[in-house]
């Protein structure tokens, strides 16, 4: 018996994890009551029960109940009740711009303004953040890419660690990523904007590529980033961290930190303990600028 109560802050993808797990063979159950917990949870113990994978949906929308969850896991734990916690969180941007496109009220907000209603709600939510098995930040994922996390860690069983490092390309003209935790400039290698055959491809084309990387320097710059970042990412995770922005910047966000945020990329996916992917935010903007 496999029992995922998933949980979270609104707006973080909550019920789209539900629908994946129940689209894994997930008997699946959202919005439970808090005081339905522990008899439900004892229902599904039963010998001869026919469940063997539940996910439960628990969260704000319990109101005043939701307070007496802490009090009822504690309870279950003591009977020896196994169960896991995912917790699903991300940034106050993210959860702001979501809510302004599906144009929904925060369920804490009221007639208020969202952002409070998502401080009020973190507040509430600390002890189960705490107490979660797996914490994903949907800040910066696709659907597709949380699908991935999820099928890895309740279907594949595969081990995991509660960090997702995001590889970002960008141009320091159109500026540098908020989100961005490590930014490094990579304006030092050699430029192929000034080769006339390059300039209009992307470090995505390899000929540009093998120009940014047959520079010694290059080559010595990745095998330093790789080996920091590779000592980086466990004392992150067990400090706690769960998102990991690491920005790779040159001129025009085409060339060259397209290049090394490809390479970097590489070096890590074999890597396992965290996810991993790249985006590459400016690759198309001076095309688009020019009209080309």
């Amino acid at each position: 018996m496999r029992i995922v109560i998933v949980t979270g802050i609104s707006g973080a993808g909550k019920s789209t994890a539900l629908k994946m797990l129940e689209d894994a063979g997930y008997f699946c159950v959202d919005n439970l009551p808090v005081p339905l917990l522990p008899k439900f949870m004892e229902m599904l113990i039963l010998p001869g029960s026919e469940y063997t994978k539940v996910g439960l949906g628990i969260d704000i929308r319990s109101s005043q109940k939701f307070g007496q969850l802490r009090e009822t896991l504690e309870t279950l734990r003591k009977k020896d009740v196994k169960f896991e916690i995912l917790f699903l969180d991300a940034s106050d941007e993210a959860l702001i711009k979501r809510y302004k496109e599906t144009r929904r009220s925060h369920p804490l907000a009221g007639d208020g303004r969202v952002d409070k209603g998502i401080d009020e709600e973190r507040r509430r939510t600390i002890f189960l953040k705490q107490q979660a098995d797996y914490i994903i930040d949907t800040s910066q994922m696709l659907t597709r890419e949380l699908r991935s996390e999820i099928l890895k860690i309740f279907v594949e069983n595969k081990n995991y660690k509660n960090l997702y490092v995001t590889i970002l390309s960008f141009g320091f003209k159109y500026g540098i990523p908020g989100d961005a935790d490590l930014v490094f400039d990579v304006r030092f290698l050699p430029n192929p904007y000034y080769i006339q055959d390059l300039r209009p491809m992307s470090g995505n084309d390899a000929p540009v590529r093998d120009y940014v990387m047959s520079s010694e320097t290059a080559r010595k710059f990745l095998d330093k980033l790789v080996d920091m970042v590779q000592f980086l990412i466990p004392n992150y995770v067990a400090e706690g961290k769960n998102q990991l922005v690491i920005g790779i910047g040159c001129t025009g966000g085409k060339h060259r930190s397209v290049t090394l945020a490809n390479a970097l990329y590489y070096a890590l996916e074999q890597e396992e303990g965290y996810g991993l992917k790249i985006e590459h935010r400016d690759i198309e903007k001076d095309a688009r600028v020019k009209g080309i």
